[in-house]
């Protein structure tokens, strides 16, 4: 399998790889918080509610565009990722709870809104991405984005961590826990709105879950969760476009498949939690 060198020298391969390179890196260093508050079933409960976003959207402008797609599923998935924690604020209900309700709504509201729109055969590049139609202001968009996010993160990642493992002692120390909550959960949405144009709304949860995963089976330092995670996902993506070019297939499978097999790699040969090591011991 090889690339055709026309294909690597077009401009919108190159920004495919630049867009792929921005977004697995912001996307893999925030998969460690994923992984450390065990909410992979909240991003995948959020990235399907960036479904009815994009039909709201398109209500709204009248059109399927790029604004229109984008500003619809974070609208959306900031409703009810933000919503489900100010719910759980009674402590009667669980903010898992919370958000399986809310976000069930949303999604049967789209599916409901769905067979109305003229567009709905053009969906299915934001439900499972289509990186390669990536323009100049996409990713400047994904750039902003993730820069955002990795200032936000790392400016604030004693307070987060702290609020993440002990919210108890962090009230006690003067840290904003509600505040920290909210902002973890508009950062999670942040990076799955980003992830959209390149792998879309199914399997954005990918990006976000299998970096850190993968670098959990090979360290116990929860620094590389962050850094490991957002290498592994800055590889794993651009690999996958690679590939993609190389095979002939839609980008956004191939990089989540790349990623889901380093995953298994990591899962059967990791020196100390792999299958085959543990065995051998």
């Amino acid at each position: 399998m090889t690339i055709n060198a026309e294909l690597l020298h077009s401009p919108f391969f190159q920004r495919a790889l630049a867009a792929a390179l921005v977004i697995g890196f912001a996307n893999g260093f925030f998969s460690g918080f994923v992984v450390l508050r065990k909410h992979a079933l909240s991003v995948s409960a959020l990235s399907h509610t960036m479904l009815p976003g994009i039909t709201l959207g398109i209500v709204v402008a009248g059109a399927l565009t790029q604004a229109s797609a984008f500003l619809g599923a974070l609208f959306a998935a900031l409703i009810v990722g933000l919503g489900s924690v100010a719910v759980a604020r009674g402590n009667r209900i669980s903010q898992g709870t919370a958000l399986a309700v809310i976000y069930t709504s949303a999604f049967a509201a789209g599916v409901a809104i769905l067979p109305r729109l003229e567009t709905r055969q053009e969906l299915e590049h934001w439900l499972f991405g289509d990186i390669l139609a990536v323009g100049s202001a996409d990713l400047w968009t994904a750039l902003g984005i993730g820069a955002v996010m990795l200032v936000t993160a790392n400016l604030l990642m004693r307070p987060l961590l702290l609020t993440l493992f002990e919210p108890n002692v962090a009230a006690a120390q003067g840290v904003p826990v509600r505040s920290m909550q909210y902002l973890t959960f508009g950062l999670l949405v942040l990076s799955l709105v980003a992830s959209l144009q390149a792998v879309g709304c199914v399997l954005s949860v990918g990006l976000l879950v299998a970096p850190a995963a993968t670098v959990s089976l090979l360290t116990d330092r929860t620094s590389w969760l962050f850094w490991g995670g957002g290498l592994l996902g800055a590889l794993g993506a651009v690999g996958g476009v690679l590939l993609a070019g190389a095979t002939n297939l839609a980008p956004g499978p191939v990089i989540v498949m790349v990623l889901g097999a380093c995953f298994l790699l990591a899962w059967l040969f990791s020196p100390k939690y792999g299958v085959v090591s543990r065995s051998r011991a």
